[in-house]
């Protein structure tokens, strides 16, 4: 029996023995391949959710009461500057601008009557001055029904596009009360919100960024044909995200984009001494991107690293790493924390080279 349970130990060191040599050879033979981050000048082309808007943009109200006599136009429709959008029922104004016209006959002939009498000295020159003021009272009074009976023509003040018509035909309305909006979409409005240190970035190296020019990527993904130029920065940062909202202009002579849109403009950031590394040596885990790190002892350990730009098969790395760090370049996925690997040094330079290649 106890020949037995020794015969049993023995089997089993020689089968834990066997499996351990075949562990550490499999180990091994895997050889990894370890590069270093690179520092160098470049750009890349970075992307801002922006809000699109017509250059003019504007409520259409209502500026007399009344019922809602002609709709001379339809939602959707371009309309030109001076063009009859709607009309308000004007017969109270008309019957108004008729009273005074006559009060305005009245004034006059009374003019007439007192300064006859006035030079016959029959009346004081104040009742003739009395009488003069009561005539350009009568013709103010007329002008300004000509401008209320003028209110109940709504047209359009520039070349545009209406929006939507809420108020239909009949339709009593308030003075002040929306008929709709026109937009004038020839050229477009992109606006989007620049960090303090890239505006910083923007201002100072302005003899090294690439001008002013943007591109506008759509909704849908493509990209918009007209390039736009940054015109305009805002005078102030927004205290609760940090940020300085910047101004593009784009031409829009297809009409492709209207108010109101959403997209994204893509500005070309320049970079000097900047830490990249590629991209197939990074991995991620809740929206967060690591990298690992070869110790002195060959040992990888997980770095998490904060992702500034990218540019085709590299990352831009802004904290995290330096140039004198060793980072996995492949089998991210195989190795786990504190395992120690063999590899092979490969200098950046020809790493980066070897991305180029690919990339052509």
């Amino acid at each position: 029996m106890k020949r037995i349970a020794i015969l049993v130990c023995l089997c089993t060191l020689l089968c834990h023995a066997g499996c351990t040599s075949k562990k550490e050879e499999k180990e091994e033979a895997e050889q990894y391949t370890v590069t270093n981050p690179v520092k160098i000048d470049t750009s890349f082309t970075k992307e801002y959710v922006s809000q699109i808007k017509s250059v003019r943009n504007i409520e259409i109200r209502a500026q007399e009461k009344g019922f809602l006599q002609n709709i001379y136009v339809d939602e959707g429709q371009f309309v030109k500057a001076g063009q009859v959008l709607f009309r308000i029922m004007p017969k109270v104004y008309e019957a108004e601008l008729l009273k005074a016209q006559a009060e305005e006959k009245s004034a006059e002939i009374e003019l007439q009557n007192t300064s006859l009498l006035s030079e016959k000295n029959v009346v004081s020159k104040n009742e003739q001055a009395v009488a003069q003021a009561k005539l350009q009272a009568a013709r103010a009074e007329v002008a300004l029904a000509k401008l209320h009976l003028g209110f109940t023509e709504i047209r359009a003040p520039f070349d545009g596009t209406i929006d939507r018509i809420p108020l239909k035909l009949g339709s009593l309305i308030d003075e002040g009360e929306l008929l709709t909006s026109l937009s004038d979409n020839s050229q477009m409005f992109a606006y989007f919100n620049v960090s303090e240190p890239e505006y910083l970035q923007y201002q100072t190296d302005q003899k090294d960024r690439a001008g002013t020019h943007v591109n506008l990527l759509l909704a849908n993904g493509e990209a918009f044909k007209y390039k736009g130029n940054v015109e305009v920065i805002e005078s102030e940062f927004n205290n609760e995200t940090g940020a300085i909202a910047f101004r593009a202009r784009f031409e829009n002579p297809g009409k492709l984009l209207r108010n109101g849109e959403t997209g994204k403009v893509q500005m070309l950031v320049p970079l000097k001494n900047a830490i990249v590394i590629p991209q197939k040596s990074t991995y991620e885990i809740q929206d967060k991107k690591y990298v690992f790190i070869v110790d002195k002892n060959n040992k990888v350990n997980a770095r998490e690293i904060t992702i500034t730009g990218e540019i085709p098969d590299l990352y831009v790395v802004s904290t995290g790493l330096t140039e004198s760090d060793k980072i996995l370049l492949e089998g991210v996925q195989k190795v786990k924390e504190n395992d120690k690997i063999k590899f092979e040094y490969e200098s950046p330079n020809t790493v980066l080279s070897h991305l180029r290649l690919k990339a052509e």
